[in-house]
């Protein structure tokens, strides 16, 4: 198997002499940058398997770089940063970052939360011949490609909205509460009111209107969000 190349930007040089150094010991190859520019730069020559990236950086911040990265590729990406608080996990996770990992931290774990991520990936590419498309509304929803398709074209779901839709229309008929939503799709093992669902909801609904679709996502107020099989 062809080694699993992975981009690290932190404007810490320390931290990523860090994390590069246990990443090599671990069969990766590994590239760095002080900055997301530098990163998105390298990224659009050649991309990477995996990124880890800061969220503050000089030039561009991980915010920015994520969101970019986002509109182009499913490419894996984890948060490492010291902004720790609620809101900062949230935003990283809303922009469509796999994971979110705190300064100062065990760089055994981040290796950990790669591997695991990989192992995902993986399984879910050992089972795709299994899956088969599933039709709902007036959209067709192909797991294989992480799909959702109107009239035969993709409406351009990010990895974690094309989940969202995914977990929704086969619990379809069932009202689905947001703490089940961030378990099941952002692994967040927490109770916290949170935005990241209502907003991926929100650009869903709109990637859908947008595509002329009327499958409609319902609010169930106070407690999550339902698709309704009308067929």
């Amino acid at each position: 198997m062809d080694k699993k190349l992975i981009y690290i930007a932190d404007d810490e040089t320390n931290i990523r002499n860090i994390i590069k150094s246990f990443l090599l010991k671990e069969g990766f190859e590994v590239e760095t940058f002080d900055d997301g520019s530098a990163l998105f730069e390298a990224f659009n020559r050649k991309p990477a398997d995996m990124l880890v990236i800061d969220i503050m950086m000089p030039n561009m911040d991980g915010y920015s770089l994520c969101s970019l990265v986002r509109q182009k590729s499913s490419v894996p990406i984890i948060i490492v940063s010291a902004k720790d608080t609620e809101p900062d996990k949230i935003a990283g996770l809303t922009l469509g970052s796999d994971d979110y990992l705190t300064k100062p931290f065990s760089p055994m774990e981040l290796i950990a939360r790669i591997k695991s991520i990989f192992r995902r990936i993986e399984l879910d590419n050992s089972n795709s011949t299994e899956t088969k498309n599933l039709s709902i509304s007036d959209v067709t929803i192909n797991p294989d490609l992480k799909q959702v398709e109107f009239n035969g074209a993709d409406i351009g779901l990010t990895k974690m909205e094309f989940e969202v839709v995914y977990y929704l229309t086969i619990n379809k008929n069932r009202a689905v509460s947001r703490s089940e939503l961030l378990d099941k799709i952002w692994g967040f093992e927490n109770e916290v009111e949170t935005r990241a669902t209502d907003d991926a909801i929100k650009r869903i609904r709109k990637k859908l209107s947008d595509a002329g679709s009327n499958l409609k996502i319902e609010t169930v107020w106070g407690f999550g969000f339902k698709i309704q099989d009308k067929g």
